[in-house]
C-alpha cells in the first residue's frame, strides 16, 4: 500500500489473501442459496451486516471459531468453505530443505528398511471447473435462474426450457 510520498507500507501478515476471498465467496453462495440477507446472517452470528460483507469480499479473514459458527448457521460442514478451491491456493510452496537437514525425515531405506512409497495420485474432483465457470455459481443471477427452473412444476416443461436454453447458448457459441 502506498502512503504519502511513494513510501510503501508492508502488507500485514493478517491481511486477507486468495483463500480468504474463496471462503468469502463460499459464504455468499450458501447465504444466497438459503435466501438469507447479509443482515439476517449477521443477526444469527451476532455481527453487523457490514462485517458479513467484509467476510464475503475476503477483506477480513474468518477465524476458526467464526468459521465454526458460520458452518452451524448455514448448515454446512466446515469443509464446504474450502470446496472447489484451486490446488495452487490451498498450500504455499514448501521451502527448500537443505541436504544436511534430514534428521527424522530420512527415508527408511537409509537405515536398511524398505524404500519410501510413491505418493498416491490425487483423484480428479467431480466439479473441477475453470475459475470463470466456478464464479458463475456465486452470482445472484445464477441462483435466481436455478430457483426459478425448479419452481416449474411440470417436469416436461422444465426439460423443454432446458433444451431452449441450451439451444440459445449454442447459437451464441457459433456466433462468436
Amino acid at each position: 500500500m502506498t502512503i504519502g510520498h511513494g513510501k510503501v507500507e508492508p502488507k500485514s501478515a493478517a491481511a486477507a489473501g486468495p483463500v480468504d476471498v474463496h471462503v468469502g465467496n463460499r459464504i455468499r453462495l450458501r447465504r444466497t442459496l438459503l435466501g438469507l440477507s447479509q443482515e439476517k446472517l449477521g443477526e444469527a452470528l451476532g455481527l453487523t451486516f457490514q462485517q458479513v460483507q467484509k467476510y464475503e469480499r475476503g477483506a477480513n479473514r474468518v477465524g476458526a471459531s467464526r468459521l465454526y459458527d458460520l458452518a452451524r448457521v448455514l448448515d454446512v460442514p466446515i469443509g464446504f468453505f474450502f470446496d472447489d478451491m484451486q490446488d495452487g491456493m490451498q498450500k504455499p510452496p514448501a521451502p527448500p530443505v537443505p541436504a544436511f537437514a534430514t534428521g527424522f525425515a530420512e527415508t527408511q531405506a537409509t537405515f536398511g528398511g524398505p524404500p519410501p512409497k510413491a505418493a498416491a495420485p490425487v483423484p480428479p474432483r467431480l466439479f473441477d471447473l475453470p475459475v470463470d465457470e466456478a464464479a458463475l455459481f456465486s452470482r445472484r443471477e445464477t441462483v435466481d435462474l436455478v430457483r426459478s427452473y425448479y419452481r416449474i412444476p411440470d417436469q416436461s416443461v422444465r426439460k423443454r426450457m432446458l433444451d431452449l436454453i441450451r439451444t440459445l447458448g449454442a447459437s451464441d457459441d457459433k456466433a462468436a
